[in-house]
């Protein structure tokens, strides 16, 4: 299953959901804050920037925002709410295309890292960043927590979700880390729609030694954007990276 497989033109359509879900204001509203914190009035540049999602808001602010995007199809849904002058997009792959310039923030939200399924693609993620920002710029990243201590001996998955219309189970092969995501839709009648979606997935602290394999040290962690608490408990962190200053900055 590649992403351009799953990323295509279907998904892309129907992959903005405004005002619910990640687009609700209450999901939204602190990411940008928080991303707009940490640029400090320089440079931004998002990894897999989808169809601007948080890139659009975060250009509001008046962050100068470049994208790099593997989906050719989500990056003509971003066109539809903002120009290439306004937010200029690469197509290609975030461990490897690198975008012109420097930049004080990259950002990686929503799990995204977890898209690629080998641990040198994602070292070579964090390399990635690192080559794009100004000594003392940040690397930026969204990702849950594995959730095995919940998956019985035995059991090769989990029901994550269930609410009317929808269903979502993932499937773990914990020997090579990888988590199938498995989305079921449906109505009233008999049909039912199935999609798919394979993620890599990483420990905290194994990212931790992905950052530091690239140069970067932690420089926060929090549970959600808007500050809370990481704990044993915690389902998801959003970790901020730096870069160390040059001598005598």
């Amino acid at each position: 299953m590649r992403q351009d497989e799953i990323w295509d033109a279907e998904t892309a359509e129907g992959y903005d959901t405004p005002g619910t879900g990640m687009f609700a204001a209450e999901v939204l509203g602190p990411t940008v804050d928080r991303l707009a914190e940490l640029a400090a009035g320089g440079r931004a540049l998002e990894f897999a920037i989808g169809t601007g999602r948080v890139a659009v808001p975060l250009a509001g602010r008046g962050i100068q925002v470049t994208g790099i995007e593997l989906s050719r199809p989500m990056i003509g849904q971003l066109r539809t709410k903002a120009d290439e002058t306004a937010i200029p997009v690469l197509a290609g792959d975030m461990a490897t295309t690198r975008a012109p310039g420097e930049y004080t923030l990259v950002y990686l939200v929503f799990n995204t890292i977890s898209n690629l399924l080998t641990q040198a693609e994602q070292v070579a993620c964090f390399r990635n960043a690192a080559r794009h920002l100004v000594p003392g710029g940040r690397f930026v990243i969204e990702l849950w927590v594995p959730q095995l201590r919940v998956l019985p001996p035995g059991q090769p998955g989990t029901i994550f979700t269930a609410e009317p219309g929808y269903i979502g189970l993932d499937t773990f092969d914990v020997l090579r880390q990888h988590v199938v995501s498995h989305h079921f839709r449906f109505g009233a009648g008999r049909e039912a729609r199935l999609s798919r979606s394979p993620h890599r997935y990483i420990w905290p602290a194994e990212l931790d030694l992905m950052a530091e394999l690239a140069g970067f040290e932690l420089e926060s962690r929090h549970a959600d954007w808007s500050g809370t608490e990481f704990t044993a408990d915690s389902t998801s962190h959003v970790s901020v990276y730096r870069l160390p200053q040059r001598d005598g900055a």
